[in-house]
Order: structure tokens, then C-alpha cells, then sequence
């Protein structure tokens, strides 16, 4: 067994039968598979069981890098013994070229890597190349063009004691694999030589390697801390991979050159025979200078567009991916499946869209289309075996899965409360869908009613009051911002502790909104999607939705069913939609919650289970109040204004660098927020 799981918590609740599903399934070759649980039932945990027992190298896809560093934490935790890596995009701030006909603004390429991230990206891919024990925790960056691994892997320096070999072989070596001589600043990537010692730094660990030479044979190996100097003999031979991915043998160099230059040549006949003169200037121009930059360096700015002559791709050929470094048998894992697949299906539109303007004006040879994420189709065969994890997994996962099948008999009940529909309806759980419903607090999910619209304003405050009495918080969300705002405004002017979240509230206060929240400053919370996921406050028992009706985004049954389950924290937890009729949305969204309560019901009565609400561990204030210190210690309490300039210089220009990467996004809700921050640090 390669993989060792290391926890002081056994599977509880559901979680046994949904790991012995999910692992006969792949035992039985099955393609797809589904874990529908809901929030707070352990998913992850369940997951990490099923690798022990697959004993596989994983993937894991996630739709963001922070739920994927969260991810690679806890799996770190429960394999200290494994190789647990993390992938994500290294761009601190990325601007990508673009081109804009309408003003005629030609957008060049800017990008700030983030060498720590760099790191990380090669230590997962190197970790896959000499070990089998790997898990990596990827955002949709793995679908990304990325260098051949045969080429990668070929271009590997053995190092060890006893060896003969000319010195200047290793030199003319790492500069092949893209090392960087610097005998002054010593950092990853680099290399140095004192004499007749060479030391490496290779760009995917923390520590470098040092290599003593007499004559042409490797006299010592040894470990080298870079900070301390301190070094370690070792008698083992030490691979070295390339500091980049992309590798380019010398044998395909040339060809590739007279490639793009005959490629060149088609291009201007094309654009001169469509009178696009002015453009055929520009890519001549452009294409020529690059070749030169290549020929001269082996590199130019934006050398990526041509990637598929190096790699020795046909056009529209699929690029090479992270996908394409693991094992034909790997196990492939997609959190949050809901968000996280319809993210994947819709890259390599935008990125197609932006750069077929680039190649219609001539800023880019029909090649750049090439250098792009993999297609959603091409992302299918590249699966080997699939399990989709979520507490709403739509229609396409589950589908693959062997879907719901619906029977609408009035009266029809079954012994299995995961086919009873309490309504009457037959419903199904196809055959490859894993269920894990039991939170370990025995907490069963919202009570759910529907009320009219009229005179829902006067019911709400009612239902406030009933909630507010008990010490408990309620959460209101609406469609709009408007509507948000004037039914705070409303509210308080009736005398409820309300606040509203906004949505240019900056990130920090936003966090210390919600610990108000929960000290019970205020009782009730106003907001729009912002009440939709990654909320978790034990102490709400009631969620409002106004407006449930109005199918769409924010009302469809994947966004309903997150919404509701903001509730699912408190024993009492309930939810209450005010709509005049009842949507496709909404009947789908309260069959489910309704289908889940009987399951965990019962459960909770066949086990003798009493549920008690999630108690959470309040944190102190992020802003507000930093830190509680004694006013007989004589210390102040810090303030923006009492920060250094030097420091604030510092935090503004990291701020810049997220702000720009957000409205790059085009989430310009978030830029919003960090440039207030700026604003204030720079007053």
C-alpha cells in the first residue's frame, strides 16, 4: 500500500458505506462516479479513504486556489507520508496580450510570477516523475498547455558521488535544462561555480545541491542548506529536473525555426491577397524579430505562441497539460463539480475569442490559437476514472452516473429512503451515485415553507422576532442591491439590528461583519449571492429568500439548495421562500432538502441520535479589533495610521498587484474593494 493515511478519526456516520461504494466502483472499472454530500459531512475525508484503498496517483481539480490550498492542507494532514503537491496558476498579476478593434489598443502580455507557486508547480511535476504516491491539488490551470513530459523527463542531470564526467558538460547541461548562473544571488533555478564546485539550486525544492569535482569525476554529493551553508554528504545519486517546463531538444530547434518562417510566408500571402496590408506589416515584423530573439537566446516575450512547432504538435493538435504527467490509470477527482466543470467547458472559448482577434490583426501567427487550454471534449478522453464531489452535482455529473430517474406515482414508497420522494414520487439514485447525508453533529437539513408575497415584508419581521427572541440570526438574501438596501434601511427604522453586506465592502471588514454576526451585534444579515457558499455561521437558524420565484443564476436549484444550507448548522435550522409560484427551480431544490431530511431522519432514529447545533470557535476581529491589549500595559491599539510608511509602501504595492489580477478576471467587484483599501492606506 503506498498510500498511508495517518488520522486519530475513523469514518463515522454514512461515511463507510459511501467509501465502499465509491471504491467497488473503481474496483469494477467504472468510469464516473458521484459523492452527492452535503456540507459538513466530511467529503474530503471520505475522499482521502478512497485513495488509501485505490492506492493511485490522484488529481484533484478545484475551481479557485484558495479552496485548493485548503484542499492540499487537509490531505497533507492525513498523508504526512505522501507526496501531496499543489498546482496553480503562478501569476501573482496577469495581464494576457489582447487586442481591442474598436479603439484600435493593442494590450501587451504582463505577467508578475510568484516564485513560491513556481516552486510548487515543479515540485508537482517532478514528484510525479520519480514517485507513485502523489496526490496534487490543481485549479483548472492542469488543463493549461504545459511542456511535454517525455521532454521534460528526458532532460534530467544524474548527480552522484564516484561519477566521471567533464565539468563543463554539467555547466553546458544546466543551462540546457534552463539553470541561471549567479554567483552573487543564490536562488532557485541558479547555479553557481567556486573553483571546481558547482552549486544548484534546483527551482522546485527549498535546498540546493553542492558537487566537488577532481579532475572529471565527481568526487562529493552533498545536500546544501542555501542559508546556513551547512552540507550533507549522501551517497545516493540526486536527479535534477529542468527548471522550466517547457524544454526544447536541440535536434527540433531548427526545424521548428524553418517551420514558422514557412508559416510566415503563408500568412503575408494571405493577408496581402485580403488587402490587409497594415497587418501584414505588423506580423512580419513581429514574427521576425522573435526568431531573431530565439535564434540569439533560445527565447523571446511570448515565446508560448509558438509552442507548437517546439513540441512538434500539428495545428489543433490538443497541448500538452498537467493531465499528461500522470499515469494512464490515475484517479481524477473534481471538487465542487457543479462550479468546478462548467468553469473547465468554458476556457477555451474565452481563450479562443481573444486570440483569434490577435491572429485577424495580425499580431500573432495562426499558431498562438494552439498554445490554449484543452478543449472540453478533449478533457473527457483524457479521463481515466472520475469521481465528482458535491452537495449539489448537476445534471451532466449525474448523468454520467447513471442519473435520477423520476417515477411519478402518487403513493409509491420504498425501503430504501434514498429512492422515497416524501411527496409520492419514485426518485431514483443512479446506480454510480455514492450518498453521504449524516453530518457527525446528527444535524438534519432545513425545514423548508413557502409563503405568498403579499404582505411578506410585515411576516418577515414577525419571523425575525420569533428568532432574534431565542438568541438565534437569520439571513435575508434578495436579487438586487437596491432592494437589498432599502430593506435594511426599512428594518432598522423598525428597530432591527440589521446590517447589509455590500458588495464593495473590502474583504477584511467583510469578514468582521460576519464575526458581528455571530457576537450578536446585530441579528440579521442582509445581502445577494454573497449568502450563496462559503458562509458558515452555526449561529443562523433561519434563512429568508425573497423573490424565490424568479428563475435564474441566483434562483436556479443548485443556488437554492447552497442557500438553504446556510441553515444547516442549527438544530432548529429552517428556511422560508416567498414566492406566488412554484418554479422548476424551486420544486427541484425542495425534493432534494425534503428527500435528505427523511434520510437523515430516520438515521438519526435507527441510531439514537440527538442533533446538536455546530459549535465554531469564535476568532478574534480582523480590523476592528485586532488585539484586545490592557490599557495598564500602556500600549495603543494599532491603527492605519499607525502603521510605518515604509511598510504601507509595501502593502499598497501587493494590493496593486491583487487589484490588477481581479479586474484581469473581470471581478470587478473585488478590484472595487482592494482599491479602497489603497485608498485608505494611502491617505
Amino acid at each position: 500500500m503506498i498510500f498511508k493515511l495517518s488520522s486519530i478519526f475513523k469514518p463515522t456516520g454514512d461515511q463507510p458505506q459511501a467509501i465502499e461504494k465509491l471504491v467497488a466502483g473503481l474496483k469494477n472499472n467504472e468510469k464516473h462516479q458521484v459523492l452527492l454530500g452535503v456540507t459538513g459531512s466530511g467529503k474530503t475525508f471520505t475522499m482521502a479513504n478512497v485513495i488509501q484503498k485505490i492506492n493511485k496517483p490522484t488529481l484533484v481539480i478545484s475551481h479557485n486556489k484558495t479552496l485548493a490550498g485548503q484542499l492540499a492542507q487537509e490531505f497533507r494532514s492525513v498523508f504526512p507520508e505522501n507526496a501531496v503537491e499543489y498546482f496553480v496558476s503562478y501569476y501573482d498579476y496577469y495581464q494576457p496580450e489582447a487586442y481591442i478593434p474598436q479603439s484600435d489598443t493593442y494590450i501587451e502580455k504582463e505577467t508578475d510570477i510568484n516564485e513560491e507557486i513556481e516552486k510548487l508547480r515543479l515540485s508537482a511535476t517532478t514528484s510525479l516523475m520519480i514517485r507513485k504516491d502523489v496526490i496534487v491539488v490543481a485549479s483548472v490551470s492542469a488543463i493549461y498547455n504545459l511542456g511535454s513530459p517525455a521532454e521534460y523527463g528526458g532532460a534530467v542531470l544524474d548527480l552522484k558521488q564516484g561519477v566521471r564526467i567533464a565539468f563543463e558538460s554539467i555547466l553546458k547541461m544546466l543551462q540546457k535544462m534552463y539553470y541561471v548562473r549567479n554567483d552573487i544571488d543564490f536562488k532557485r533555478s541558479t547555479y553557481r561555480v567556486k573553483g571546481d564546485t558547482i552549486d544548484i539550486f534546483p527551482g522546485y525544492t527549498d535546498s540546493a545541491i553542492r558537487v566537488e569535482f577532481l579532475g572529471d569525476k565527481m568526487e562529493r554529493v552533498s545536500h546544501l542548506d542555501p542559508l546556513t551553508g551547512e552540507i550533507v554528504p549522501t551517497p545516493q545519486t540526486i536527479q535534477i529536473f529542468p527548471a522550466k517546463h517547457y524544454i526544447t531538444p536541440e535536434q527540433r530547434m531548427k526545424p521548428a525555426i524553418t517551420q514558422i518562417e514557412e508559416d510566415l510566408e503563408i500568412r503575408l500571402k494571405e493577408l496581402r491577397a485580403e488587402n490587409k496590408l497594415l497587418e501584414a506589416q505588423r506580423i512580419e515584423q513581429r514574427t521576425n524579430y522573435d526568431l531573431e530573439m530565439i535564434k540569439e537566446f533560445g527565447y523571446c516575450n511570448g515565446i508560448e505562441n509558438y509552442s507548437r512547432y517546439f513540441d512538434g504538435r500539428q495545428p489543433g493538435d490538443p497541448p500538452y497539460t498537467l493531465i499528461d504527467f500522470f499515469p494512464k490509470d490515475y484517479l481524477l477527482i473534481i471538487d465542487e463539480s457543479h462550479i468546478t466543470l462548467p468553469q473547465i467547458r468554458g476556457m477555451y472559448n474565452g481563450d479562443r475569442s481573444r486570440k483569434e482577434t490577435l491572429v485577424d490583426f495580425g499580431f500573432r501567427l495562426p499558431s498562438a490559437l494552439d498554445n490554449r487550454p484543452l478543449k472540453f471534449e478533449e478533457f473527457q478522453r483524457r479521463i481515466n476514472q472520475a469521481v465528482y464531489v458535491s452537495a449539489t452535482p448537476d445534471e451532466y455529473e449525474l448523468s454520467l452516473a447513471g442519473g435520477y430517474t423520476l417515477d411519478h406515482t402518487p403513493g409509491v414508497s420504498s425501503q430504501d429512503s434514498s429512492k422515497t420522494h416524501p411527496r409520492g414520487e419514485q426518485r431514483e439514485l443512479g446506480k454510480n451515485v455514492a450518498q453521504q447525508l449524516i453530518r457527525p453533529t446528527g444535524i438534519v437539513d432545513p425545514s423548508i415553507t413557502i409563503k405568498p408575497t403579499e404582505g411578506q415584508i410585515p411576516d418577515v419581521m414577525e419571523e425575525v422576532a420569533k428568532r432574534t427572541n431565542r438568541g438565534e440570526r437569520v439571513l435575508i438574501t434578495t436579487l438586487t442591491k437596491r432592494m437589498a438596501e432599502d430593506l435594511s434601511d426599512y428594518l432598522k427604522e423598525k428597530g432591527v439590528k440589521v446590517e447589509y453586506l455590500h458588495s464593495d465592502v473590502e474583504t477584511l471588514k467583510r469578514s468582521d461583519i460576519l464575526q458581528s454576526l455571530r457576537l450578536g451585534e446585530f441579528d440579521v444579515l442582509v445581502g445577494i449571492n454573497l449568502l450563496r457558499e462559503g458562509l458558515d455561521l452555526p449561529e443562523v437558524s433561519l434563512v429568508i429568500i425573497l423573490d424565490a420565484d424568479k428563475e435564474g443564476f441566483l434562483r436556479s436549484r443548485t443556488s437554492l439548495i447552497q442557500t438553504m444550507g446556510r441553515a444547516a448548522r442549527h438544530v432548529d435550522g429552517a428556511v422560508i421562500m416567498y414566492a406566488d409560484n412554484v418554479t422548476k427551480s424551486m420544486k427541484a431544490a425542495i425534493e432534494e432538502v425534503d428527500r435528505r431530511r427523511e434520510y437523515q431522519t430516520k438515521y438519526n432514529a435507527e441510531h439514537g441520535i440527538t442533533p446538536r447545533s455546530i459549535e465554531k470557535e469564535l476568532r478574534d476581529r480582523l480590523i476592528e479589533k485586532m488585539e484586545e491589549i490592557e490599557e495598564e500595559k500602556g500600549v495603543k491599539i494599532l491603527s492605519v495610521d499607525d502603521i510605518p510608511e515604509k511598510d504601507k509602501g509595501k502593502m499598497i504595492e501587493l494590493l496593486e498587484k491583487e487589484m490588477k489580477e481581479a479586474a484581469a478576471l473581470l471581478d470587478f467587484e473585488t478590484a472595487a474593494r482592494i482599491r479602497d483599501q489603497i485608498k485608505e492606506l494611502s491617505s
